[in-house]
C-alpha cells in the first residue's frame, strides 16, 4: 500500500484541499480528508489533477515540428511533407521516435493517449513498436488502428499511401483482430476519413469491432466536405450516419467544418468529438462549433494530433479561446468542463480512469500554484493560466514516471527527442 498527499486536488465535486489518496496494485483504495501527512506518504503540492488524457495522436509527425512553416502552404502542402516522413520510417526507427514523444507527453502530464495508427507498413510491426514506446514511457496507449483504403473519394492509394492501405476492409480486421491487449495497451479501430474508406465499406469497418471505441477525421477540412456533397450527395456526418458509424463509442476528430444538421447528428447520437487545438490552428484549419457540440450532446476530448505543441493545458485553454475568437464572449467553457474534456479517458476506451475516486487508476498531475505563470490564481481556474511547464509532478498507475519535467527512467526529454529527429 502506498499513498500520497495532495495539498489541492480536483475531485469528481470539486476542488479539495488536504486529500490522502491511498493505493493498491495502482489502483485508488481511499479518498479521504486529512491534515497531517502520515509516514511514508509522498506530498503533492499545487493543485493535483487526474492524469490527462491525449485522445489524438499521430506520433509520428512529431518529426515536423518547426519544419513546415518556411513557406506558409496549406494542410495539403504540409501532408506531402508528412507523406515523405511516413515513407522513411522502420519498426526500429519508429520505436525510437514514439518513445520520445510519449516521453513528451508524459512530463506534460498525459497518463493515456489514443494513438490513431495508420501508418501499417503491410503488418503490425509498426504497432507492437508503438506498444512498447508507450510502456517504456509510462503512458497508457490505445492504439486506434484506422483502415485506409482509398487516395481520396473514387481514387487509388498511390505512393506511400500504399503503406497505410491493407487493400480492403476484411483484410483491415483481420489485421486488427490480431494485435494484442494488455495492462497497458487496448485496441480499437479508427475510419480514417470518408475521403480514404469508401462507402460501401464504411458500415465493415464501423460494425467491425462493436465493443472497442471507434473514431474517424471528419471534416477537418472544407475540401472533403465538397468533394463527399459532390460524391454522395450529403456531407461526411450524414455518410457516417448512414453506415451506423456515429455512436456513444464514436469519436469524430477535428469536426470543424459541420452544418447545423452535422451537429444534431453528432449530439443526438453521443458520438463524442476530439478538438485538436493547436494542431487546427498550426494548419489553418479553422476553428469548429465546439459550444453548440457540447450542448448539442457530444462528449468532448483534447488531443495533440500532429504534437506542433504538447502541452494538454494549452490545448485546454486553446478551446475556450477558440471559442471567444469565434463568438466574441468569454467564458463559453467553464474551468470544470475544461478539465473535464483535459481528462476524458472514455473517449479512448478507460472509462475508469480520470477522476481520482476509488477503483480509478492512481493516474495524478501535479501542477504548480507558484510558478511565474501560475502565482496568484485562484486554484479553481488554474487550467487557464497554468501550462505543460508547470507539471511538477506526474503518476501513472499509482507510479511516479516524471518531475518537473524530467521522465523518471528515460531522463531529459530534450535530450531523448535529440537523439531521433
Amino acid at each position: 500500500m502506498t499513498g500520497f498527499w495532495l495539498e489541492r486536488a480536483w475531485l469528481p465535486d470539486g476542488p479539495a484541499a488536504r486529500v490522502l489518496v491511498r493505493v493498491d496494485r495502482g489502483l485508488i483504495t481511499s479518498v479521504s480528508t486529512v491534515d497531517t501527512i502520515p509516514l511514508g506518504v509522498e506530498r503533492l503540492r499545487g493543485m493535483v489533477f487526474p492524469g490527462f488524457a491525449n485522445a489524438h495522436s499521430h506520433a509520428f509527425h512529431r518529426a515536423l515540428r518547426g519544419r513546415t512553416h518556411g513557406d506558409g502552404g496549406t494542410f495539403w502542402t504540409w501532408r506531402e511533407r508528412m507523406y515523405a516522413l511516413a515513407g522513411r520510417l522502420t519498426p526500429e526507427s519508429y520505436l525510437r521516435l514514439a518513445r520520445a514523444v510519449y516521453a513528451e507527453m508524459a512530463v506534460a502530464g498525459v497518463t493515456a493517449v489514443g494513438e490513431f495508427h495508420y501508418l501499417h507498413a503491410g503488418g503490425n510491426e509498426m504497432g507492437e513498436a508503438l506498444r512498447t514506446a508507450a510502456a517504456e514511457a509510462g503512458v497508457r496507449l490505445t492504439l486506434l488502428d484506422a483502415c485506409y483504403l482509398a487516395g481520396g473519394i473514387g481514387e487509388p492509394v498511390r505512393g506511400v499511401q500504399e503503406r497505410f492501405s491493407d487493400g480492403t476492409g476484411e483484410r483491415w480486421a483481420a489485421r486488427v483482430a490480431e494485435l494484442r491487449e494488455d495492462g497497458n495497451t487496448r485496441v480499437g479501430a479508427a475510419i480514417h476519413s470518408v475521403r480514404a474508406v469508401p462507402r460501401e465499406e464504411l458500415a465493415l469497418v464501423a460494425g467491425a469491432f462493436p465493443d472497442r471505441p471507434l473514431h474517424v477525421h471528419l471534416s477537418e477540412q472544407p475540401a472533403e466536405n465538397r468533394a463527399c456533397l459532390d460524391a454522395y450527395g450529403m456531407t461526411p456526418t450524414r455518410l457516417l450516419a448512414e453506415a451506423g458509424a456515429l455512436t456513444p463509442r464514436t469519436t469524430a476528430v477535428h469536426g470543424t467544418h459541420l452544418s447545423a444538421e452535422d451537429v444534431g447528428l453528432l449530439g443526438a447520437s453521443g458520438t463524442g468529438v476530439c478538438f485538436c487545438p493547436t494542431t487546427e490552428a498550426d494548419l489553418a484549419d479553422g476553428i469548429g462549433p465546439a459550444r453548440e457540440l457540447a450542448d448539442a450532446g457530444s462528449p468532448l476530448s483534447l488531443g495533440s494530433d500532429q504534437h506542433a505543441v504538447v502541452d494538454p493545458l494549452l490545448e485546454a485553454r486553446a478551446l475556450e479561446h477558440g471559442e471567444r475568437l469565434r463568438t466574441g464572449h468569454r467564458g463559453r467553457f467553464a474551468p470544470a468542463e475544461l478539465v473535464a474534456a483535459l481528462t476524458n479517458h472514455a473517449a479512448i476506451g478507460w472509462p475508469g480512469a480520470g477522476r481520482i475516486a476509488v477503483g480509478s487508476p492512481c493516474d495524478l498531475v501535479a501542477v504548480r500554484l507558484d510558478s511565474a505563470r501560475t502565482a496568484g490564481a485562484s486554484p479553481d481556474q488554474v487550467v487557464l493560466a497554468a501550462t505543460a511547464s508547470d507539471v511538477a509532478a506526474v503518476v501513472s498507475g499509482g507510479r511516479v514516471v516524471a518531475r518537473d519535467g524530467v521522465h523518471e527512467s528515460l531522463g531529459e526529454v530534450g535530450r531523448l527527442l535529440g537523439e531521433v529527429l
